[in-house]
């Protein structure tokens, strides 16, 4: 079952802070199947980004289903780790994170 894995396109950013990586890893980790879609490096070039999760963040998590994940990506790589990345597929995670805000 494979997701895909919207993050930015800066691929060689392979440190442990940046939170592309951080979920990039725990899915290699966890030998989940999934799909790099990179997106525009600016918030303000995220449209599509923010059509399908309702924010313009990265990392974002696409299921088959269409359903989307997002959350800190601390939270998304420890949901991945502990092997409960589809419980409750689509869930948004944090409140605070992933609601959209209007302007």
């Amino acid at each position: 079952m494979p997701v895909k894995l919207y993050r930015c396109s800066n691929m060689w950013a392979r440190f442990r802070p940046h939170p592309c990586w951080k979920v990039q890893k725990a899915l290699n980790e966890q030998n989940v199947e999934y799909e790099v879609v990179k997106g525009p490096y600016m918030k303000r070039s995220r449209d599509e980004l923010e059509r399908l999760s309702g924010q313009r963040m990265y990392p974002v998590i696409v299921f088959e289903d269409g359903s989307v994940y997002r959350d800190e990506s601390r939270q998304m790589a420890k949901r991945i780790r502990s092997g409960k990345l589809f419980d409750g597929q689509g869930d948004q995670g944090s409140p605070d994170v992933s609601q959209p805000t209007s302007t």
